[in-house]
């Protein structure tokens, strides 16, 4: 699904929710990004967490980003598997507003659309936009219980990774303090048939585990993202772990190897 606005952009397994959107993903990510200049989104935090410069160089000079195709490929492959996990529980309701003439979605109007949806009691809601003190979270699935709501976070990939679970913990951080009760959070990965390919894992104790965390660097993240001087992090094992910076040419003064990489420029 649409992740939800900035979602983890180096993540190989993000998911966006519809195909006519993947076109417009990386437009989204950086202007979105851009107003969101007084909070922190989820792409955000885990971005910076990864390299603090990384978080720097998307909020000022998203333009020095290389994609390489076979990650565009990835993510085209996680957008499709995420379009399909939208309908796992049957009927939903998807959240997703964009801005009046673009393919920017709109964030307050997305949190304002699942609070109605919320209120209703609508089953199953899919990019559920949560605000909080402007920092930011579109979950892809939220199925209501007795007592709330369960957390899906699906990715295309075929088993859990820690960065999923601190992704989860993010969202369950905004989302707790927005007052919606959360139940069980799951992390629905690819398995291994294909007529079902959606599995469903339990994660909830390690993500909500992840809150303090989460509380312990948001807000320093958010003052450094408006910094004016460029963030000063020398290259190490954060350039390629846990995904390679699209950012790793510029910070390692190389210049693209391959002429059909994706070069993004002033977005």
């Amino acid at each position: 699904m649409f992740s939800r606005l900035l979602t983890f952009l180096s993540d190989p397994h993000r998911i966006a929710v519809s195909p006519e959107r993947k076109n417009h993903r990386f437009a989204q990510d950086d202007k979105e990004g851009t107003a969101c200049k007084m909070g922190i989104t989820k792409t955000d935090f885990m971005r910076g967490m990864q390299c603090r410069k990384m978080l720097w160089l998307d909020k000022h000079r998203p333009g020095l980003r290389v994609i390489p195709p076979e990650t565009q490929a990835r993510l085209d492959a996680g957008n499709d598997f995420g379009d399909r996990a939208m309908g796992m529980f049957g009927p939903f309701e998807e959240m997703t507003v964009y801005r009046k003439g673009t393919r920017i979605p709109d964030k307050k109007k997305m949190a304002e659309k699942t609070q109605q949806h919320l209120q209703a009691g609508t089953p199953v809601i899919c990019e559920a936009a949560f605000l909080n003190y402007n920092n930011y979270c579109a979950a892809d699935l939220l199925r209501k219980t007795e007592k709330g709501y369960d957390l899906y976070e699906v990715k295309n990939a075929p088993e859990v990774h820690e960065q999923f679970i601190r992704d989860a913990g993010f969202q369950y951080y905004i989302i707790s303090r927005c007052g919606v009760r959360i139940g069980k959070i799951f992390i629905v990965i690819h398995g291994p048939e294909e007529e079902h390919p959606f599995l469903p894992v339990d994660v909830t104790e390690e993500a909500k585990g992840c809150a303090s965390w989460v509380n312990e660097h948001i807000w320093d993240l958010n003052r450094m993202q408006k910094e004016r001087d460029e963030v000063q992090t020398e290259p190490g094992e954060q350039c390629t772990h846990p995904y390679e910076c699209w950012y790793y040419a510029y910070c390692h003064g190389e210049k693209p190897a391959d002429p059909e990489q994706t070069v993004m420029e002033g977005i």
